[in-house]
């Protein structure tokens, strides 16, 4: 341990040497920087960015496991990519994103207004699932009155007249 401080101390201290890392890393076991709101904020970003692939999972009606295959992971890192425990790269964000049919700017969308990445709740599963399954019906009429029922059921939980 002794002689990586030292060579940091000759790095930082030598000529022609890049600029010593500002903020290194602490020792395991040692008590965190009571300032840690960058870190606090890339978890938050890795968190948000894993809800959103979550999300376009659900939309696309795949699972974990088919996801992994078709960006070339295992189940187990797909699963710690969408819970936000793992970072993701720029190349495997980019794969994803195309995969799932979206630019990567879609990942970040409503970062910058979200403190923490709420969990989906059952209404909002509910409504995923319903746009999955209403992709599935082949039969456009189909698509068309359950399109006018859910416009019917709508109003009349407004109060609303109907058309």
């Amino acid at each position: 341990m002794h002689d990586i401080e030292l060579k940091r101390a000759q790095d930082a201290t030598a000529p022609d040497s890049e600029p010593a890392d500002p903020a290194p890393l602490p020792e395991p076991g040692a008590a965190a920087e009571v300032d840690d709101r960058p870190n606090a904020r890339a978890r938050n970003a890795d968190r948000h960015v894993g809800a959103r692939i979550r999300e376009r999972r659900l939309m696309l009606g795949l699972s974990q496991q088919q996801l992994a295959t078709m960006i070339g992971v295992t189940y187990q890192q797909a699963h710690k990519y969408e819970r936000g425990l793992n970072r993701i790269s720029a190349g495997r964000l980019f794969e994803i994103g195309l995969v799932l049919g979206v630019p990567v700017a879609w990942f970040f969308e409503g970062l910058e207004h979200e403190a923490q990445v709420p969990a989906l709740g059952h209404r909002q599963r509910m409504c995923l699932e319903l746009a999955r399954n209403f992709v599935l019906i082949d039969n456009e009429k189909h698509q068309e009155a359950l399109s006018q029922m859910a416009r019917a059921l709508a109003a009349q939980s407004q109060g609303q007249p109907l058309d």
